[in-house]
């Protein structure tokens, strides 16, 4: 056997299988042409798919297939419909955790990380950024007053209309 024989010949089941891409194809095809060897080894692929697939048919024609369905089916109508919450029931179902020593370390951890988790969200962030410098201007008209942060650069002003006056419920 050539060397090319030896290539073509771990490529001919896949070409016999139809598993080959397009450049394999025209390859193989190419080599089967000038090739009786490989010629003969596709040609005993094709005997035994024949010496196969002939008395599988006929196996086939001859078995009742529809009485194997009909069996299927009663089976199926037989079989007890479970409500949703009878299905959910063995997923919800703790007693086989309960029963080992597993569930001891699993709470702990959930617990733990509860209370890391906790610590992180509910920590009190202060609602300035450093220092912060406050002006307040007073005329008869207007008052205005300048709240100026200086770590995040930013400058709030209120204008108010007109003198401030306390209100004394009666």
């Amino acid at each position: 056997m050539k060397d090319s024989c030896s290539s073509i010949s771990k490529l001919l089941e896949k070409y016999f299988d139809q598993e080959v891409t397009d450049k394999e194809r025209l390859l193989i095809e190419g080599h089967l042409q000038d090739c009786p060897a490989c010629q003969d080894a596709l040609s005993s692929m094709e005997a035994i798919r024949t010496l196969i697939k002939v008395p599988i048919e006929e196996a086939a024609q001859k078995e009742d297939f529809p009485w194997v369905w009909q069996k299927i089916e009663r089976e199926i109508r037989l079989q007890e419909k479970l409500t949703w919450w009878q299905s959910l029931r063995p997923w919800l179902d703790l007693s086989p955790l309960l029963k080992k020593k597993v569930w001891i370390p699993a709470a702990a951890t959930i617990m733990v990380l509860l209370f890391i988790t906790a610590q992180i969200f509910f920590k009190k962030i202060p609602s300035y950024s450093g220092a912060s410098v406050v002006e307040y201007a007073e005329s008869e008209t207007n008052n205005i007053m300048v709240y100026d942060l200086e770590k995040a650069k930013v400058t709030i002003i209120w204008l108010f209309e007109g003198p401030e006056e306390e209100v004394i419920p009666s």
